[in-house]
């Protein structure tokens, strides 16, 4: 469990945490508000994003967006720096996943998955980092498998601790990312997968 001494540091800061209406960005939007942190939440769902607001122990502010959209992804950074006047923290995780196989897939679910996945990440980010230099912020990336009821009873095998992951387990370590305790890490990869790292064949 996040412990105060330790992620405090986030009160007070301005997170913009995309995918924010379920799965892990969720999980962090809820976790970065019960440390203190004044939150623009974004997802394409705008009910959902009403409910994570619920959840959040402040009013966020909340915006419903397609990230595939450049203007959408240009609509939030506006939005929340009209309403907050800076930001301090973008966590990237919004992603999406297509199931099958080359053989049964079109280019379009290809194009549908980069633009989410890859593209609307490197956009938002490019149009966060003025204001993420001018706060010495952070910036978290995050990357994941979905929730796939096979591949949670696989991970029983696969991982070393024996069980899938929790999100507030990773919202953990995303809050501590984003937190001045986290101060001397940068670009680097951190798995939090339960060891499934150290046990798959190099």
């Amino acid at each position: 469990m996040a412990t105060s001494a330790c992620l405090g540091r986030l009160n007070g800061k301005i997170a913009l945490i995309t995918g924010s209406s379920s799965g892990i960005g969720r999980g962090a939007a809820v976790k970065f508000a019960e440390l203190g942190a004044k939150l623009a939440l974004t997802g394409r769902q705008t009910a959902y994003l009403e409910e994570v607001g619920k959840e959040c122990e402040r009013l966020p502010l909340l915006i419903t967006a397609d990230l595939s959209k450049e203007s959408d992804t240009e609509y939030v950074v506006k939005t929340v720096i009209e309403n907050y006047g800076k930001l301090d923290v973008l966590v990237n995780s919004a992603g999406i996943l297509a199931m099958g196989s080359i053989e049964d897939t079109s280019l379009k679910q290809l194009d549908d998955v980069f633009n989410i996945n890859v593209r609307a990440i490197y956009h938002l980010t490019m149009l966060c980092v003025p204001y993420i230099i001018q706060t010495k912020g952070n910036i978290v990336n995050v990357s994941s498998v979905n929730g796939i009821r096979s591949f949670l009873e696989r991970t029983k095998t696969t991982q070393a601790l024996g069980r899938p992951g929790t999100t507030e387990e990773t919202a953990n370590v995303i809050a501590f990312l984003a937190s001045d305790s986290a101060s001397f890490i940068t670009g680097a990869t951190i798995p939090v997968d339960g060891g499934k790292h150290a046990m798959c064949p190099r």
